[in-house]
């Protein structure tokens, strides 16, 4: 009984997280979808990429349950899945990732918590291990990403927000007063530290 609240609840989170990372993807230009928006090149549709990646692997080589997607070896992992080329659509990568859910869904549904697995990315002793250490690892991946979704789109356009119809208008100048608020606070703040250094005593 615990087993199966436990399955369903990380289900469902994990769900409800692929939907919040596609829904970033919403209403922007190929261009914005894909550019580079850190130092490091991180890129909304980079990020569905790699998530997609991921869930591949962890519910299907980890298991014995390939994905119908075709995937290089994990041995030979150059980054790749972290951003798209130009001849790949929005639309194979996205469609990429829903297959990926569709089989990572069988795999969940079909294998008991402690179904065992082996990850042979992971260091020993730590290869060894089951469909619940694996739901929290891809669930952990997946909502570490979609915050990383999060702050690239609300530096694109200002959107923000978990699923759609959560989401409210723009209130330009509510958000610049709320930002100049927590700019005085970090600068009295960091002028207090300041005044108590014994350097400047």
């Amino acid at each position: 009984m615990i087993d199966q609240f436990a399955k369903d609840n990380l289900h469902g989170r994990l769900r409800r997280d692929r939907e919040a990372l596609l829904w970033k993807l919403d209403g922007l230009s190929e261009y914005d979808a894909r550019r580079p928006l850190t130092a490091t090149g991180t890129n909304l549709l980079g990020l569905v990429k790699h998530v997609a990646t991921v869930e591949a692997r962890y519910f299907g080589e980890v298991f014995g349950r390939p994905s119908p997607q075709p995937l290089p070896r994990w041995q030979d992992s150059d980054g790749s899945d972290q951003w798209a080329a130009e001849d790949e659509t929005r639309e194979q990568i996205v469609g990429f990732y829903r297959r990926t859910w569709e089989h990572a869904d069988a795999t969940i549904d079909e294998l008991p918590l402690g179904a065992p697995g082996h990850v042979p990315w992971w260091p020993e002793p730590f290869s060894r291990t089951n469909l619940f250490a694996v739901m929290i690892h891809v669930l952990g991946e997946t909502m570490r990403h979609a915050g990383h979704a999060d702050i690239l789109r609300e530096g694109l356009d200002g959107r923000t927000g978990l699923r759609p119809e959560q989401e409210t208008r723009i209130d330009e100048e509510a958000r610049a007063a709320h930002r100049a608020k927590i700019e005085r606070a970090a600068r009295a703040a960091a002028l207090g530290k300041a005044e108590r250094s014994p350097h400047t005593m």
